[in-house]
């Protein structure tokens, strides 16, 4: 053979039947089942997301109720929001139990990367509730609607109580977790409306210029963009298997050929598999008298000491044998 393929990863021992030289620093029984490159999906995440569904269902209900009864269209609009935001949230917790599943021969990584695109569904569903925020504060602007102050205030007092409650479970939670932060970020974007809705309701009880209403709106969609943009573009760049942020690699393809048994290095590419779990491939030729089964060992010792490139595969080529695309 031309070349050969080593495959290390740190803290699993993956048991390959082709001979081939793996580093690990731990050994884990994976069972009958083998090597899993799918990271636990915690059920801590899980149920903290389930305990606000049910809150922000419950909540919704309280609205639409509380919108009947004081004739209110503002908190009607804002139960709609909330239902909104209640299906992204049970959009994240079906997503954990298709993440939860083993992989398969023809899904070897797994199912977690249905975890990224749930976290693009919440983004991208926050996306769209700011549009249509900005669209009905135009509306009401044209054309104000009478708004009671007091029980607007009351049904937002209980949102604000409800929204403080669901934000403390979820940031107990995994902040690595790109499904746990979409949605911590729908409960700070209700958390925001609910004071919205307080200061609105207290400024109409004083001074009956329903316009706060929607100038209050604009305010919490504004500051609710921001995070649902960052949230939609963590999740594009791993689908699109961009270098992870924070990875230089031209450092990294530097930090390898200045190992003393590296003649050349190339060919490498590294992608975020899920969350923050990173991947790297990387092809190297050795310099004359170096054992080919020790090197990539030192070369995936490099990229996890330096670089904190948990999984990485090397391939040890013959002099010459990094030309041409890979």
């Amino acid at each position: 053979m031309p070349s050969s393929e080593h495959d290390t990863h740190h803290g699993h021992d993956h048991g390959h039947p082709h001979g081939e030289a793996h580093a690990h620093s731990h050994a884990h029984d994976h069972g009958a089942g083998g090597h899993s490159h799918a990271p636990s999906v915690t059920a801590s995440n899980a149920k903290r997301i389930q305990w606000v569904f049910v809150m922000t269902l419950g909540y919704a209900a309280v609205q639409v109720v509380g919108g009947w009864w004081s004739g209110s269209l503002a908190l009607i609009a804002d139960a709609g929001h909330m239902l909104s935001d209640a299906a992204a949230l049970l959009l994240a917790l079906i997503a954990y139990r298709i993440a939860a599943r083993a992989p398969d021969k023809l899904r070897t990584y797994g199912f977690h990367r249905v975890r990224v695109l749930a976290a693009l569904a919440n983004g991208a569903s926050l996306l769209l509730l700011v549009a249509w925020i900005a669209w009905e504060a135009v509306a009401r602007f044209r054309q104000p609607t009478e708004v009671l102050a007091g029980p607007m205030l009351a049904v937002a007092v209980v949102g604000l109580l409800v929204n403080v409650v669901g934000a403390w479970v979820l940031m107990r939670g995994q902040q690595n977790d790109g499904n746990l932060r979409g949605a911590l970020l729908h409960v700070v974007g209700d958390l925001l409306g609910s004071v919205g809705a307080i200061a609105a309701a207290i400024g109409i009880m004083f001074t009956g210029w329903t316009v706060l209403d929607p100038i209050l709106s604009v305010l919490v969609a504004v500051l609710v963009v921001r995070s649902a943009w960052s949230l939609v573009s963590d999740a594009l760049l791993i689908l699109l298997q961009a270098v992870p942020r924070g990875l230089d690699v031209e450092t990294a393809q530097a930090d390898i050929a200045g190992l003393p048994g590296v003649a050349e290095v190339g060919h490498f590419h590294a992608w975020t598999l899920t969350d923050e779990r990173v991947v790297a491939t990387v092809h190297v030729t050795p310099s004359p008298g170096t054992d080919n089964l020790t090197l990539p060992q030192q070369v995936a010792q490099l990229l996890r000491d330096k670089h904190a490139i948990e999984h990485v595969t090397v391939q040890v080529d013959p002099p010459g044998g990094l030309q041409g695309p890979h």
